[in-house]
């Protein structure tokens, strides 16, 4: 009988603390001013050299046989 107590507690804090998980995921949305300098750094840029990615896209785009892509939707061989 003291097991089965004990079953029952347990399954009812899991069933608590299931139902309060949901609620503190987006307890933090955004960032906080005072972080926004540490994430400005070049080391956290996505393009930390710029020449490299242009020469990249340059040879993409010639050989894709488009321009844009990169968030733009489209593409082909532009033979319209």
């Amino acid at each position: 009988m003291r097991n089965s107590l004990r079953r029952i507690r347990l399954a009812g804090v899991l069933l608590a603390l299931s139902a309060i998980a949901p609620l503190t995921g987006c307890a933090s949305l955004g960032t906080k001013p005072w972080d926004r300098d540490l994430l400005a750094t070049k080391a956290m840029a996505l393009n930390t050299h710029p020449h490299i990615t242009a020469a990249d896209d340059h040879i993409y785009f010639s050989k894709e046989g488009s321009t844009g892509g990169r968030g733009f939707e489209g593409g082909g061989c532009g033979c319209n």
